[in-house]
């Protein structure tokens, strides 16, 4: 396990999926505070709840992503509840997809601004009080492997994942002075209630899962629960001055040539 004592967190897209559980691992191992943020409050309060039994205080901020003052509200209400910010999860991810042809200009925007600036300035306001307390602090993106390149029906999600690497990694060097590490995790396929609609919305049969997981390596899809576990080793003094690391979380072997199984993403 990966001790979190007395540390708080922000984790954004934490009412469902990949957010959700990354949430539940760190109250189990030991957090004091976690902020959930997300648009769902019904969802949220649930979630705040099930923290809450695990006997970790929480407070949900509901936020839209793409609204800069929204970001900096979710940091603003951290620090007046719990006066500080031991660590960030930036979990939350906008993931329609399009073709060069079909993105518009507006979709391509949006995307943007929820994939790679809300980070950048939840990580700027989160930097600013990490500082201003002397914590040595730490900061996981959640990226994906089709940050690299990505299906072409992901034109501009997968620019946005290439995008929020670059700055996993220039953050990291720019922060490391101040003992705040930044990593990320370049996420495979995974199994997540937004993956069911994605594969309902485009048509997919009713055994998608079954059979994808069948025809896996290891015998089923990456879930939730792996990531969480990673994130709260990362925000853990357990993972002691990693920095700077992109973790390839996949099936697939990033570089292999020709990727035979290059539909598990």
């Amino acid at each position: 396990m990966s001790d979190l004592t007395k540390k708080t967190i922000i984790i954004t897209g934490s009412t469902q999926g990949v957010g959700e559980a990354c949430a539940i691992d760190a109250a189990k191992n030991g957090a004091a505070a976690i902020v959930i943020t997300g648009r769902n409050q019904e969802r949220g309060n649930a979630v705040c709840s099930e923290i809450k039994r695990l006997g970790c205080e929480s407070i949900f901020v509901a936020a839209e992503l793409d609204d800069v003052d929204q970001c900096r509200q979710i940091v603003a209400a951290c620090d007046e509840r719990f006066g500080r910010v031991d660590g960030l999860i930036n979990a939350a991810a906008d993931t329609n997809r399009g073709t060069i042809e079909e993105t518009t200009v507006e979709f391509w925007d949006y995307q943007m601004n929820v994939n790679v600036r809300a980070p950048f300035v939840l990580t700027q306001e989160c930097v600013r009080i990490m500082q201003r307390e002397k914590i040595a602090g730490s900061i996981v993106n959640i990226l994906s492997v089709a940050g690299f390149c990505g299906m072409d029906i992901l034109c501009s999600y997968s620019t946005t994942k290439g995008a929020l690497r670059t700055l996993t990694k220039n953050n990291a060097n720019a922060l490391r002075r101040h003992r705040i590490r930044v990593n990320g995790i370049n996420l495979g396929w995974t199994d997540t209630p937004n993956e069911q609609v994605v594969q309902k919305s485009q048509g997919s049969p009713a055994d998608w899962l079954v059979e994808a997981e069948k025809a896996s390596p290891f015998g089923r899809l990456l879930k939730p629960e792996d990531v969480g576990r990673l994130t709260s080793y990362l925000l853990s003094d357990e993972s002691g001055i990693l920095t700077g690391s992109c973790i390839d979380y996949s099936q697939r072997v990033m570089g292999v040539f020709p990727p035979e199984d290059a539909v598990l993403l």
